[in-house]
């Protein structure tokens, strides 16, 4: 066939175009393969416990116990749909989770959940903690993921942060023989200034030099609390800017929905997470952080699941007073499912717990989405891949090759969180080890050669 353009043409443009497309792929790796918790816990640091995880997962299943003993009342005080067994489906998923692995990430907070002490009060913590980190590492007690938050990198606190963190890392690793829980991170809270992220990396570099970590070892994640992390004193996106500061360290963006509303002078009643400054902020953050690899995770429901009735030593609590619990945490509990279904509907998959009778809540409905999209996500998934990730057409949802590794993601985030099953997986047709390699694209590649 007659072609116009010579091999000396083509190479012309083609050297700069090569050129363009590394620097593109290097600033956009594309969804991270990492294993993302659906959830962080915040617990004040003079708390925290080795065995602060299963002590917290005793009482959500207390609580499940006293406020949705079953699907029925589970589907009652949340609004779950109760046919076919969905609701008791999702409530046998949620005391599973909650036996197993009840959480998922712990934030040791030296922060908001902390408070401003006395230095020597605030040292003897940072060692004490990181001692029972310790612990809990050669107990097999830690959840999967945890981290500490140190205070914020501000002229008045820098110091403060900075001798926490050393104190933390430095008792840690002595206590465990230089091992590092794995997924161990550091949060810094309301950055606005790309330097105080490159203050922190430098921090942790040092801290890695002197304890013959390898590089990266100790990770970051940021915390976007206020406009000013969104954009510079010019109106320029900026955020971007604060995780290329981390130095390839930042692995999180966590929001800060009270702080950032009340920066912007939302009145303290209207705060709340679905306020729509805060879908401005969920939105921003994503399109600045897109195909960046930087997990992020939503803010917090700040109404506590607390009946307004207390047991006194073996004296029963009145029918009338139980009654009033009930209707109180499942008040409680509805708009915190609401919160969560909003955020993993807007694509945010993590998001705070504050409280352990929350965790029953946030597992209802992680696990509520993903069981309502089971049966399609599988159907076009199975569809996609028998064709050799051809473009499909089920029903009437067409998919092209842009679906394909977001299908795969949502059986990859079910299956982590204990939402769905891997017999439910596999029947998309796929083998586990398929769904364990995590890149549709390789699993097609696979079954081209064979």
């Amino acid at each position: 066939m007659k072609t116009t353009l010579t091999p000396e043409a083509s190479a012309a443009s083609r050297e700069a175009l090569r050129r363009a497309n590394v620097a593109f792929g290097h600033t956009y790796p594309g969804e991270s393969s990492r294993r993302q918790p659906v959830h962080t816990v915040y617990g004040g640091a003079h708390l925290f416990r080795a065995g602060t995880a299963r002590k917290m997962g005793d009482l959500a299943l207390a609580a499940l116990r006293d406020y949705a003993a079953d699907g029925s009342q589970l589907a009652h005080g949340l609004g779950l749909p109760q046919r076919g067994g969905f609701a008791q489906r999702v409530h046998d998923r949620v005391v599973d989770k909650l036996q197993r692995e009840p959480v998922e990430d712990f934030r040791i907070d030296f922060e908001d959940g902390y408070g401003h002490r006395p230095d020597p009060e605030e040292d003897a913590h940072a060692v004490a903690a990181a001692t029972e980190v310790a612990r809990g590492l050669e107990q097999g007690s830690l959840p999967p993921f945890i981290g500490i938050r140190v205070k914020s990198f501000t002229e008045e606190l820098y110091a403060r942060a900075s001798r926490t963190l050393d104190l933390f890392v430095t008792t840690l690793l002595e206590q465990s023989g230089g091992r590092l829980p794995p997924s161990f991170v550091v949060t810094l809270p309301k950055v606005t200034v790309p330097e105080q992220v490159t203050a922190l990396a430098k921090l942790l570099s040092e801290l890695e030099s002197a304890h013959h970590l390898p590089p990266g070892a100790l990770t970051l994640e940021l915390m976007v609390e206020t406009p000013q992390a969104l954009f510079d004193a010019r109106g320029r996106p900026h955020l971007r800017s604060l995780v290329e500061a981390g130095e390839g360290r930042c692995s999180h963006v966590h929001l800060g929905v009270y702080d950032y509303t009340a920066a912007l002078d939302v009145s303290a009643h209207m705060q709340h997470m679905l306020h729509p400054a805060c879908d401005y902020l969920r939105d921003t953050v994503q399109v600045l952080l897109a195909g960046s690899g930087v997990h992020l995770s939503d803010g917090a429901t700040n109404v506590m699941p607390v009946g307004p009735h207390r047991k006194q030593g073996d004296t029963p609590l009145l029918p009338t007073e139980r009654r009033e619990n009930t209707d109180a945490v499942h008040r409680a509990w509805q708009v915190a499912y609401r919160h969560t279904r909003h955020s993993l509907e807007r694509g945010y998959y993590q998001g705070w717990d504050l409280h352990p009778a929350q965790l029953p809540v946030r597992y209802s409905a992680v696990y509520a989405f993903f069981l309502e999209g089971l049966e399609p996500a599988s159907q076009r998934l199975k569809a996609f891949v028998d064709k050799a990730a051809q473009a499909t057409l089920l029903g009437d949802v067409f998919d092209d090759a842009a679906t394909g590794q977001g299908l795969l993601n949502f059986f990859l985030r079910g299956l982590a969180c204990g939402a769905l099953t891997e017999e439910e997986a596999r029947a998309t047709g796929l083998t586990l080890e398929e769904l364990r390699s995590r890149s549709f694209r390789a699993i097609v590649q696979g079954r081209a050669s064979r």
